[in-house]
């Protein structure tokens, strides 16, 4: 049975890079590898429990300083002369690197790694990717966008990069119109429209901006932001500064955000950078239209015919305001022929 490892900085929160090595080592188990999780730092949490449970091994290498931290890289390399698989598979800066430099005095027959992101970091960064680029066989990237990115930054030669986008299961966002009522009934809504934000409290996701354009909504606007991280004091105060607190439902990190999904009448994706942003393809196959930042990965995610009102130039909150607003005045048969279109496109694209 051949056995592919994948390897992650962690599975404690989930993002679009942690929720594809989900989706990949269920997938690969269900066709017949044997398959490892490897998480430099965290134990895991409901994730790590949710793959043990599928038979998939889950290992932690409890590193606490980062890439410095030397027992890690021991941990790391006994694993592999321990377990033996036959592909590693990386994901994300500090993984890829870890990868890369101990596959010099470990076995590792087959190395891949993939750019999750259109940010390709610092200079330090920079050098670290063009200097271990060799110890690769090959490197993709989740969009277009995120390609391009590291190509002209020098990161990674073209011969070694091919793009392969993030997937989604279409059946886990299928539409519910029974759900949709239960859930609205629960949060006390009747004819209020409804917004959704996914994503970490972090400032690549711009948040400041999305409260700020909430100020400027009708007031049958009303937001629930599902994600946790460490601004959230910090924008429940802003929330509350700009007068929007009582519309705004800070929501923490859910599991099933299918269902938030169900709730809502629209998405909005205020993000400085992307990848290829997965929730927005998952927004998209629950059959939610989209207003977000013009950013690299968003035209993709959402297909190249986007219709530019529903873009807004990154941390102008005016600007996202006005697209929410337009989207808001479209005739509800209106939006929902835009998110069936949007349904479409995103199950047919990233299945």
């Amino acid at each position: 049975m051949s056995h592919v490892a994948q390897l992650i900085t962690s599975l404690d929160r989930i993002g679009g890079a942690e929720q594809q090595v989900r989706l990949l080592a269920r997938g690969l188990k269900q066709r017949g590898w044997r398959v490892s999780v490897i998480a430099l730092t965290g134990s895991g949490g409901p994730a790590g429990r949710e793959l043990a449970a599928a038979g998939i091994e889950f290992v932690s290498l409890g590193m606490r300083k980062g890439l410095a931290d030397p027992r890690g890289w021991l941990r790391f390399h006994r694993w592999l002369r321990r377990a033996t698989p036959d592909v590693v598979h990386s994901h994300l800066p500090h993984s890829t690197l870890l990868a890369r430099w101990t596959r010099i005095t470990a076995p590792m027959p087959v190395l891949i790694d993939t750019l999750h992101s259109s940010a390709t970091g610092g200079r330090s960064r920079r050098f670290g990717y063009r200097l271990s680029s060799f110890l690769a066989d090959r490197v993709t990237a989740v969009s277009d966008a995120a390609a391009q990115a590291h190509i002209a930054a020098g990161t990674v030669p073209c011969e070694k990069l091919m793009v392969m986008p993030n997937g989604i299961e279409p059946e886990r966002w299928r539409p519910d119109s029974q759900l949709r009522v239960v859930t609205r009934r629960d949060l006390s809504l009747t004819d209020e429209f409804l917004w959704l934000a996914a994503g970490r409290l972090e400032p690549v996701k711009d948040y400041p901006t999305l409260l700020r354009a909430m100020a400027l909504l009708p007031q049958s606007a009303r937001l629930i932001v599902a994600g946790s991280g460490w601004q959230e004091s910090q924008l429940k105060a802003l929330a509350a500064q700009f007068g929007v607190l009582s519309r705004v439902h800070f929501a923490g990190f859910v599991r099933d955000l299918e269902r938030w999904m169900q709730a809502a009448d629209a998405f909005v994706l205020c993000s400085r950078y992307e990848g290829l942003p997965t929730v927005l393809i998952e927004a998209s196959a629950a059959g939610l239209p989209a207003v977000a930042t013009d950013v690299p990965g968003v035209r993709e995610a959402l297909g190249r015919g986007v219709d530019e009102a529903r873009l807004a130039s990154p941390g102008d909150a005016a600007a996202l305001a006005c697209a929410m607003t337009g989207l808001m005045q479209i005739p509800a048969a209106e939006r929902q022929a835009i998110g069936a279109r949007a349904r479409r496109f995103a199950t047919g694209q990233f299945n």
